[in-house]
This record gives structure tokens, sequence and C-alpha cells, in this order.
């Protein structure tokens, strides 16, 4: 009876491990889930703040570092395609910190690591030129202002 009690335990255990297992490999996949936006692709929900979703714990694949929606300047209408360089200085100067390739649904979004810490300042590229943004940024939720609490993100 003693062997068949210490059984009992260890299978219990056993299960407990490999429950605890599977679930943290979930919430993992979801965090190293590597998705970056790309000129042509589509995404959904656009001028909504993407992180609402895809953020630790979020129902939304991949944990975004930056994301956001553009707009056509003249139509409103989703400007696919958009490209978003992240600079160290106001007006594309100092060093690129990163480009994001904007998708055909007018969205913008990776996974990949950037670094916020000293700020960042955006610039937006059409086909018919580039806007600056002239204040820097310290996180990438670029929809949780732009079409909020600010006008929304302009390409031309």
């Amino acid at each position: 009876m003693h062997v068949m009690y210490k059984s009992k335990w260890i299978l219990a255990a056993c299960s407990f491990l490999i429950l605890f297992i599977v679930i943290q490999s979930c919430t993992k996949t979801n965090q190293n889930d590597v998705k970056i936006s790309s000129n042509g692709g589509h995404s959904h929900h656009h001028g909504e703040n993407c992180m609402n979703c895809h953020k630790d714990g979020g129902p939304g694949d991949g944990w975004f570092t930056a994301a956001g929606s553009a707009n056509d300047s003249l139509s409103g209408n989703p400007y696919a395609n958009v490209t978003v360089s992240l600079y160290s200085r106001r007006n594309g100067q100092g060093i690129l910190k990163h480009t994001l390739n904007g998708d055909g649904s007018g969205n913008f979004y990776t996974t990949e690591n950037i670094d916020f810490s000293s700020g960042v300042y955006p610039a937006v590229k059409g086909v018919n030129g580039t806007r600056y943004m002239q204040t820097s940024i310290t996180m990438g939720q670029c929809n949780s202002c732009h079409g909020v609490s600010t006008f929304k993100l302009m390409a031309y």
C-alpha cells in the first residue's frame, strides 16, 4: 500500500509538471511569435490600438513592440505600404533605429525588439514625401494617441 500511495503522488506530480509545461509553452509561443508587417500583406482592425490584443496575455498572436495605422492625407482611407522609420533625432537625423514597412491594409507592426529608452522620432514616408513627428516617443503604441487624443497618422 505504501508503494501505491507513493506512485499516486508521483503520477500527480508528473501530471502537474506536464500541465505546467504545456501552459508555459502556450504563453511563450504567443510571446515569441514573430509578426512583422510587410508591403502587400494584409492585417485587420485599421485604426485600433493593436497592443490591446497583441500583448502579454492578450488574445493576439505575438507581442508587438511597435504598431499603428497610417491614413492617406487626401482621402483619409488606409494608406497601403507606408514606411515608418524611427530615428534618434528629429527630422530623420541621427541614427536610424528601426524601419517598419506597412502592409496593404495601412497597418504596420513588429514583434522585433526596439529600444525606446532614449526616445525615438518617427518619420512616416509615402510616395509623395515624408512627414516627421517633432516629439519623441518612448513606446510603440501609435494608435493609443493617433486617432484618439491627436490626429490620425497621415501619409501623402
